[in-house]
């Protein structure tokens, strides 16, 4: 049995699910649809909700449907947030409405638009702070804005996860010997 499907799902209060062929759970944060696979079922007791299966063959969307289930309840509940810091002398970002504008050492800045649902803002023109309801979306689009410039390893430039550690690389040594 999927140790992940078969835990339970706790609906905090102020959260409404409806079942269906797909799931809708609307909160305080707004509403969100979650696709329920043919041979996965929900069930709804009291204030929680439990996953379950027709057979083994399911294995694999039993606990991918729990937890996209999860990941829902949790996003119209609390939201998500992921964190991003920009390294490097002159790199810098600001906000204008839906578009991030990065300075990042390029012959041009770049203009990163934003897509419905995410939000961004930005502390000390360094430190990205991204917030969603939907999980999936607000980590491609923490992964696209890190692609514009990864953490390069030799001086350790670019733009990381908060947190996150990039090994650092020894460069060529000098006029080395014969």
């Amino acid at each position: 049995m999927s140790r992940v499907g078969k835990k339970p799902i706790p609906l905090p209060t102020g959260v409404k699910v409806t079942l269906g062929a797909e799931m809708k759970v609307e909160g305080p944060k707004g509403k969100l649809m979650v696709p329920i696979p043919h041979g996965v079922r929900i069930e709804k007791n009291d204030a929680v909700l439990d996953v379950k299966r027709d057979g083994d063959q399911y294995a694999a969307l039993h606990g991918l449907t729990r937890a996209l289930a999860s990941n829902a309840v949790t996003g119209v509940s609390a939201g998500f947030t992921r964190e991003l810091d920009i390294v490097g002398i002159g790199y810098r970002a600001e906000v204008k409405g839906s578009v991030v504008v990065f300075v990042l050492g390029y012959s041009h800045p770049i203009e990163f638009l934003l897509p419905p649902g995410i939000d961004c803002r930005v502390d000390k023109n360094t430190h990205l702070v991204l917030t969603s309801i939907d999980k999936q979306a607000l980590g491609q689009v923490a992964a696209n804005i890190r692609a514009l410039r990864p953490p390069e390893p030799y001086k350790q430039k670019g733009i990381r996860y908060t947190g996150e550690a990039v090994r650092k690389k020894v460069g060529k040594t000098g006029a080395g010997g014969k």
